[in-house]
Parts: C-alpha cells; sequence; structure tokens
C-alpha cells in the first residue's frame, strides 16, 4: 500500500474499530457483573428448554422434520445443508431465491417484504407438517424482530447460528437497529455463536447461549491421494495483512501460493480447494479479525484444512486450543521470524509434519463435523433421542 491516505485511513478505520469493539466489550462484562448473570451449562439449557417445551418428543436420527433458514452465500449449502440432512426432511428457505434480481440497495429497501414472505413461507409449511424445529442463520441487517416473534408463535424450537459475533455482535446500527445479533437474540430460542467471548454479551441481552465453534464437511473436506507439489499455499481473501505476510514470506525464499479474491490467481472451485489442501506440504491460515489489531477467532478454515487431511499452520490465539493441540494436531506461529522458521522445519522434517498432519485430521474426524455440532443441539432442544 504506497498511497499515504489510503494507509492513513486504513489505521484510522483500524483504530477506531479498536476502540468500539473495547467499549463495548468493557460494557457487557460490567452489565453481566452487575446484574450478577451467569453463562448457563448444557445441563440448563436442556431443563429451560423443556420447560418451554413440555409437549416436545424425541425421535431418532433421520426422523426429525426440520426448516432451515438461510441463505447460501458461497459454502452454507455444502456444510449446513448435507448435515442437517442425517437429522431428516428439510426444508429450505433461500429469501434471495426470490429476490435475487434486485440490487444491493434495491433488497434493503425490500426487507419488509423478504421478512412477510418469510413469515408466509414458514406458515404454509408448518400448516403442511409441523417441523420439529427451525433452523436459521440469519443477521438482524436481515431478519425483523416482529418475524421472529410471529415464526416462534408455531411453539418449535427457534435456533439462530451466528459465526461472525467477534465484531458482529452489534456491527453497524442503523435508524438505532443493529445489524448484529443484539437486537434479534432474544426472540430465539437458543442461539448458537462460534465465538467464545460473545456468550456474556448474549446474556446480558436476555438471551438463551451456547458457544459451539464451527465444524466441517468430510464429505466434501476430505484427503485426496495426490502428490504434495506445492510447498505453501494459503486459500482466503487478499484482504488485512494478508498480502504483506505473503510478499514477505516470498523475499525470504518461501514457495508460497496465494488462491482467492484480490489474489492474482483468484479462487478455486471447491473440489480444488479441497485438493489444494493435500497438493501442499503446508496449508496457512490466518487467525485475525479484518481490521482489529490483536483480534482473533476461530475460522472456518481451521477446522476445514484438518478435516481435508492438510498440514495446518496458522496464527498463534487461545481459541485454537478449545478445538486441537497445538503442535500435535495443528501448527501455529507468533510472528512472520516464527513463521518463516516454521516452515523451514517442518519442509525439512517431513516425516515429523507427517504425523501432525495425521493426528490433525483424526481429530476433526472424531469431534468437528457439522453433524456432530448439530447432534449437540438437538439433543439441547430436546427433539434428538
Amino acid at each position: 500500500m504506497n498511497d499515504p491516505l489510503k494507509k492513513y485511513r486504513r489505521q484510522f478505520r483500524i483504530w477506531k474499530n479498536n476502540r468500539r469493539l473495547k467499549r463495548e466489550k468493557e460494557y457487557y462484562n460490567q452489565k453481566f457483573t452487575s446484574l450478577g448473570l451467569a453463562i448457563p451449562d448444557e445441563q440448563t439449557l436442556r431443563q429451560e428448554l423443556k420447560n418451554i417445551f413440555p409437549h416436545l418428543t424425541t425421535k431418532a436420527k433421520g426422523e426429525l422434520s426440520i426448516i432451515a433458514l438461510y441463505h447460501h452465500y458461497n459454502w452454507e449449502n455444502e456444510a449446513l445443508k448435507p448435515s442437517l440432512e442425517k437429522f431428516g426432511h428439510i426444508r429450505h428457505y433461500d429469501w434471495l431465491d426470490k429476490f435475487s434480481h434486485s440490487s444491493k440497495n434495491e433488497r434493503k429497501s425490500l426487507k419488509a417484504a423478504m421478512n412477510r414472505d418469510l413469515i408466509r413461507q414458514v406458515n404454509t409449511w408448518m400448516a403442511e407438517e409441523k417441523a420439529d424445529v427451525i433452523f436459521t442463520y440469519v443477521s438482524g441487517e436481515l431478519v425483523e424482530p416482529a418475524a421472529l416473534q410471529e415464526i416462534r408463535c408455531h411453539g418449535v424450537p427457534l435456533v439462530n447460528l451466528a459465526l461472525n459475533d467477534k465484531e458482529h455482535f452489534v456491527g453497524k446500527i442503523h435508524s438505532g437497529r443493529a445489524f448484529g445479533a443484539r437486537d434479534i437474540c432474544r426472540y430465539f430460542d437458543l442461539n448458537w455463536t462460534s465465538t467464545e467471548d460473545a456468550v456474556i454479551k448474549y446474556c446480558v441481552e436476555g438471551a438463551r447461549p451456547i458457544y459451539l465453534p464451527e465444524g466441517a464437511n468430510p464429505q466434501i473436506h476430505k484427503p485426496y491421494d495426490i502428490e504434495k507439489t506445492i510447498d505453501v499455499s494459503f486459500v482466503g481473501q487478499c484482504y488485512g495483512n494478508r498480502a504483506t505476510v505473503i510478499s514477505e514470506l516470498q523475499n525470504r525464499g518461501v514457495a508460497v501460493k496465494a488462491y482467492g479474491i484480490g489474489w492474482p490467481d483468484g479462487p478455486l472451485p471447491t473440489e480444488e480447494m479441497v485438493k489444494m489442501y493435500s497438493r501442499s506440504k503446508i496449508n496457512l491460515g490466518f487467525g485475525g479479525v479484518s481490521g482489529l489489531r490483536d483480534t482473533f477467532s476461530l475460522k472456518g478454515r481451521d477446522f476445514e484444512i484438518p478435516m481435508s487431511g492438510g498440514l495446518y499452520l496458522t496464527e498463534d490465539h487461545p481459541e485454537l486450543s478449545i478445538a486441537f493441540r497445538p503442535d500435535e494436531e495443528i501448527l501455529t506461529y507468533s510472528g512472520i521470524d516464527d513463521l518463516v522458521y516454521k516452515i523451514e522445519y517442518y519442509l525439512a522434517n517431513p516425516a515429523v509434519a507427517e504425523a501432525i498432519r495425521k493426528k490433525g485430521h483424526e481429530r476433526s474426524l472424531r469431534e468437528h463435523t457439522w453433524e456432530m455440532r448439530f447432534a449437540k443441539i438437538f439433543h439441547i432442544t430436546g427433539i434428538l433421542q
């Protein structure tokens, strides 16, 4: 970035975002303490939901009727849908299927119409066959609280997934309404967040949260028996410090290739992306949140690369140890010098690298599939045997 003005603006945005998140964290920590709140454990959640839905009966896996409300951006139908289908019959509503002809600005003005259509479709489906659960992956930018209240009147658990709560629990605010989960979370019976430190925010807002990381689909993310012809690769968007790190690696003689939006070679189709994980001796990761300094979170690739049988090397941060044993199942680095050292060491010691790669793959299959995540959610809601 050679333009001083652009660099200054970026640095100002980072400072502003960090200040906002710091204030937000301080506010919720103070409120959580002053209100005497406690984070509910799984047993507490199960009992509370049993009290809310005493009429629910458990069903065997494969027999559930599920309504799923989410838009397929680029990964959802390959991860969420096939995993949900393991549990029963799925009826999926994607609001942009009906409004895809509209521009982004037009869709903003059509929010009310989209919410009405969402309610209409759920009402129609529930009249035809009552679902056991309604699963959503939505935000306050898309869905109105009134729509959720009406959907909730059907008397079955309403569960929402949120993957961006590190930065977007509140997010942008328009006309007093938060684009994140803040203003809608209390209308769900269970809020599944992949951000551990956001749990207290849900509690403060009067919602019922559970922390579960993301996962991967082993039907899609699987190892390929192909030759490892690439030393180091990164698959993901080009933003933040990523271009600087990749450039520095190349300057230090590391043979690294980058693919995705913003990189010269562009993005890879899903199958080719997964094959890249097997083709690469080391798969690079970044744990930072865009536009924020010293702020990290678990990423989808944290699970997808080990599930695909790739050796994974990513930025060190505390949440990784929740899912994997660093330096035994995945590799981590702190700073460019450590990154270069780890790359050189494991390229020179392929047997050590292979042992770690195998353990990461085994751990992923054992604990980190989307199917396992949904099984826990459905057990807690009391609908799965």
